[in-house]
């Protein structure tokens, strides 16, 4: 089946801005306030704290830095073992490495494709001594932090969230971003809302948050001159970045109800298809739908094989692969993505220890290899959408 191509590209997620971005970047020049300091980058920390409960918000560069911040306060070392969910994006593990700690991994779980909670248990059990879990929230979807945050307080253990992809998410009517004793957001430009760029350290420890707003500054210490006892990081958010979130963040529930809109016409379009959406557990957690994704059913996988580099798969009747659906998509001006693929699996990390308790295939590899990202972009027309449903669909005949 053929379709036309469309003549504006389809991306997956491109930010959604509205008007009152342009008035507080204009104000930052307008008063000359471009720089790290500003009423922009006051008012963001306000709306965050109100928005997700937690008492300080520390503007940063991007969500990498208030990870690595996290992982320094947490006072990882040289040589600790730091236990990161295995799915996710290499900025999450970048941050353990940066203080020359070693990751390990834990296997994802199928009801929410988050960190597992049971593989976390044994991961204990053969490394006792840990006291630092980096856990993800996958495309927007919450961990399972009730069975979680059990297992680290037992262990003695820090929970640091990386909460990158899920702000405005909620676990039993908790927002996400406030499960660990450090948390980190990200405004990147492909996120929920974002600032081009930016992210926040997110805590209830004034100390801690000091701290990092020290360290974010080059450590400087006060003094009349430049003075320094330890290092530091140029990791700020500007005034300018901090104007372009100020004007995103009040639309953060119109953007996760779009999102959500579009998770739900996607699995209405695909509810004869032998596949299924990313899951979450719809009894207590509310995800903010950052990315909507499909994991083909084993039985309509096509041939498919994966190098580090290539792809190559035989297409077949009645089956398909995600990189065949990848490839049709983009033949028509469409942008998908592969699921992200699992740190383990990384050349960089295949040497570090991975910890599953699935039998057989880790669940992790295995979401990687059925499993893709669908656009998401809010600006996305519901007609648009459908042709993308019907394309997806013609993979499968």
């Amino acid at each position: 089946m053929e379709f036309e191509s469309f003549n504006n590209k389809i991306w997956l997620s491109t930010p959604t801005l509205h008007g009152d971005e342009l008035r507080f970047i204009t104000d930052a020049i307008e008063t000359n306030w471009v720089s790290t300091e500003g009423a922009n980058l006051k008012e963001i920390e306000q709306l965050v704290k109100e928005k997700i409960g937690c008492k300080f918000a520390v503007p940063l560069s991007c969500g990498t830095a208030a990870l690595h911040l996290a992982v320094k306060l947490a006072g990882v070392k040289e040589g600790d073992i730091v236990f990161c969910s295995d799915m996710t994006f290499n900025a999450t593990v970048n941050a353990v490495v940066y203080e020359k700690a070693i990751p390990v991994f834990i296997d994802a779980e199928t009801d929410t494709w988050n960190m597992d909670p049971l593989a976390l248990e044994k991961a204990f059990e053969l490394y006792p001594d840990t006291k630092v879990v980096m856990i993800v929230n996958l495309y927007g979807t919450p961990a399972k932090y009730e069975e979680i945050c059990a297992i680290a307080d037992k262990h003695g253990a820090i929970i640091i969230e990386d909460a990158a992809e899920s702000f405005g998410a909620t676990y039993k009517g908790k927002q996400t971003g406030t499960f660990g004793k450090y948390n980190a957001i990200s405004f990147n430009g492909n996120k929920i809302i974002t600032g081009s760029s930016g992210g926040m350290l997110l805590t209830d420890d004034e100390e801690c948050a000091l701290r990092a707003r020290k360290w974010s500054t080059q450590s400087r210490e006060k003094a009349p001159w430049y003075q320094h006892t330890e290092t530091g990081y140029n990791y700020r958010m500007s005034n300018i970045i901090a104007g372009i979130v100020r004007g995103q963040i009040p639309h953060l529930g119109e953007h996760i109800a779009k999102k959500k809109e579009i998770y739900e016409r996607y699995r209405e379009g695909f509810k004869d298809l032998p596949l299924q959406m990313n899951p979450y557990i719809n009894e207590y957690m509310e995800p903010n739908f950052w990315l909507s994704c499909i994991l083909i059913d084993e039985k309509a996988m096509c041939d498919c094989e994966r190098t580090d580099n290539s792809s190559h798969y035989v297409s077949e009747s009645g089956k398909t692969c995600p990189d065949e659906i990848f490839d049709t998509l983009a033949k028509y001006n469409v942008q998908a993505r592969p699921i992200w693929k699992p740190m383990h699996l990384q050349p960089l990390y295949n040497q570090n220890d991975f910890i599953s308790c699935s039998k057989g295939i880790d669940v992790g590899s295995d979401i990687f290899r059925r499993g893709l990202c669908l656009p998401s972009d809010i600006k996305m027309t519901a007609e648009e959408q459908d042709i993308i449903i019907k394309i997806v669909k013609s993979c499968f005949e």
